[in-house]
């Protein structure tokens, strides 16, 4: 059964103010594990050990391309080793390997080695969508599927990115579907409609279709279900308490 985290840049305020109790906070509320976005020069030991403290595991963590690359990609594994974490995923692409088939191409050879030298090293690796990669390239493909039909399955895994592909117009029920044996990960975050613009908005009080993604999440014992929210009206930890409510009152009637 998949376990319920929370992506820290949900609450990138208190946790650039405040990052080890800010985890502390969030294993209060009743999250299972957290998502990491950063680690604020911290030791990785320290890290640890107040994630022991806190009741918290790590639910994967965000680390970007450029750290994931040659010499910076043992360091990195070393890192989230030491926090006993095995799920490392890409969140985005540089800008010059976006918005074109052969920059996506170029994207999904790099991450298929990534994959490669993580999978010998004991650690899953993934790759996190935004709604860029759904853009149209005028050649009847997309970016989205140019990496993950370019890249190896047993290598490259896929943390979907609902709110963003409902944004881009496409149904995450059904990419989940396509990628039933990738999915290792997905973002939930909902999303409502303001001044005629989608942004995102605490679990349960928006348009996703989140009954039917937990129950596909469920029947396919997807081992991560973790809110990230990037919109907010009220305090980061407010609307981080909701989620984690909402999503339980969800997840329970599953």
């Amino acid at each position: 059964m998949g376990k319920l985290g929370i992506q820290l840049y949900s609450v990138r305020d208190k946790t650039q103010d405040n990052f080890l109790d800010t985890i502390h906070e969030l294993g209060k509320m009743g999250y299972d594990a957290v998502q990491f976005a950063g680690f604020f020069n911290t030791d990785a030991k320290t890290v640890r050990s107040v994630m022991d403290e806190s009741g918290v595991i790590p639910a994967g963590s965000h680390t970007p391309f450029d750290q994931l690359k040659d010499d910076q990609l043992s360091g990195t594994l070393e890192y989230n080793e030491t926090i006993g974490n095995r799920l490392v995923i890409c969140p985005s692409l540089p800008k010059e390997l976006q918005g074109s088939t052969d920059g996506f191409k170029r994207a999904a050879a790099a991450l298929n080695e990534i994959g490669r030298k993580c999978k010998e090293q004991g650690f899953t690796f993934g790759y996190h969508n935004h709604h860029f990669e759904f853009a149209d390239l005028g050649d009847g493909k997309h970016g989205f599927s140019i990496l993950f039909e370019e890249t190896d399955p047993a290598y490259v895994k896929m943390e979907l990115d609902c709110y963003w592909a409902l944004h881009a117009g496409y149904d995450p029920v059904k990419i989940i579907d396509e990628h039933t044996s990738r999915c290792v990960s997905l973002h939930l975050k909902d999303m409502k409609r303001e001044d005629g613009n989608k942004v995102t908005t605490e679990i349960g009080e928006g348009e996703l279709d989140l009954t039917t993604i937990l129950e596909r999440a469920r029947n396919l014992s997807i081992p991560w279900l973790t809110v990230e929210q990037e919109d907010f009206d009220k305090d980061t930890l407010e609307s981080a308490r909701l989620n984690i409510v909402n999503l339980q009152k969800l997840w329970s009637r599953i």
